[in-house]
């Protein structure tokens, strides 16, 4: 015979402190590993959201990041000389060729500058980037010391507003406009005109250059032929996979670090679940002896304590789950390992979190109830009588 669902239910809400408790530390463990896969989430996000398919970015071969690259005019001209290229109405090859440098900006209730991309870009930035728009003021002009600043810089950074100036690479730099780049990491970038700010900063080459292509397709001949050309010393990649490269680092880092820490609390948890469970069957002996005696078989006994704790992770699970949405009203700024520069990206639960996290919890509740379970069913009839 099988104990009734019913039951369990009844001896979880029968026990309303310990079960409470128990969920409540299922429920913390849960919290912390769903936050720290929301971060990693929305850190992939905020990077894949930088780029598109169909564009093409060039830098240095051998370099990892734009500010450590550099690009010739000459061989920027080759590249816009390719068929795979896209073009305007007028037949100008739509390509953008961009300085990358880092500034210093002081943070918002802090005294110590912190790195910010300045980006310059070609007529074409915005063309090729269709999910960044200006929100406030205008688009600075090319040749002037203009720049907009992207969402997160103007939220979290002093000195942005439009109609200030900033002072870097010798010159006065005028604040025109805010830009919203759609929650990615041109957000946390500063943009101006790609020819004065290679002036400004005494730069002969480019840091980049992003092109549009023919077709999607178009990228594995114009990859080719970029090889092929020994005066192109350039590695290409499709936009959006050159960004989610760059937050490989941190991705790493947030996930190691999220791994310890569910760990060390998971431990916990279990023991917590497996000392709830074990009390539990040391105040019920003699309700488990009347089981058995009544013809509930040992396979029963294990399954109804067992599956006592699973719900008890479940509980847990779905609380800590709950309270980790409420992360995602929040924006974490910290420094990107690969560009030096700060990055900020937001929590963002996905479906895959939500059965990640409760199959974490239904793992937590089974290795910690295992045991008790097993305990409980091993009792003989006669010695549970006698103990109650």
């Amino acid at each position: 015979m099988k104990i009734p669902i019913s039951y369990i239910f009844r001896n979880l809400w029968t026990r309303k402190l310990t079960t409470v408790l128990t969920a409540a530390g299922m429920a913390l463990v849960a919290f912390v590993f769903a936050a720290v896969l929301m971060l990693d989430a929305g850190l992939n996000k905020t990077m894949v959201g930088t780029g598109t398919l169909d564009n093409a970015l060039f830098i240095r071969k051998g370099a990892e990041t734009e500010i450590q690259s550099g690009i010739s005019r000459d061989q920027a001209a080759l590249v816009e000389s390719q068929p795979e290229v896209a073009r305007d109405r007028d037949g100008r090859p739509l390509a953008s060729k961009e300085s990358v440098v880092l500034i210093g900006l002081v943070k918002r209730g802090q005294d110590r500058p912190s790195n910010i991309v300045a980006r310059g870009v070609s007529a074409n930035g915005l063309v090729l980037r269709p999910q960044v728009r200006i929100t406030a003021g205008r688009m600075f002009r090319p040749g002037s010391s203009e720049i907009i600043a992207g969402f997160n810089v103007h939220r979290e950074f002093e000195g942005v507003e439009i109609g200030q100036q900033l002072k870097f690479a010798g010159r006065e730099w005028t604040v025109v406009g805010h830009f919203d780049a759609g929650k990615s990491a041109f957000d946390s970038e500063v943009w101006g005109d790609a020819e004065l700010l290679m002036q400004s900063f005494r730069r002969l080459n480019f840091s980049s250059m992003l092109v549009r292509l023919t077709r999607e397709e178009a990228f594995t001949p114009l990859n080719r032929n970029v090889a092929a050309d020994i005066r192109l010393q350039l590695d290409s990649k499709r936009e959006r996979l050159f960004y989610e490269d760059q937050s490989r680092a941190l991705s790493t880092f947030i996930s190691i670090l999220g791994t310890v820490l569910s760990v060390i609390f998971s431990a916990g948890a279990m023991i917590g679940a497996a000392i709830t469970m074990y009390s539990a069957v040391a105040t019920r002996t003699g309700e488990i002896g009347t089981l058995r005696a009544l013809g509930f078989r040992r396979p029963s006994i294990l399954a109804a304590f067992l599956l006592e704790s699973l719900m008890l992770a479940l509980i847990g699970g779905l609380a800590g789950l709950f309270l980790a949405s409420f992360l995602q009203v929040f924006t974490i700024s910290t420094l990107n390992f690969q560009s030096f520069s700060q990055l900020a990206f937001g929590f963002t639960l996905t479906p895959g979190i939500v059965l990640k996290t409760l199959a974490f919890a239904l793992f937590m509740g089974f290795v910690g109830g295992f045991l008790p379970a097993f305990k409980a069913s091993r009792l003989k009839i006669v010695d549970a009588l006698r103990a109650a």
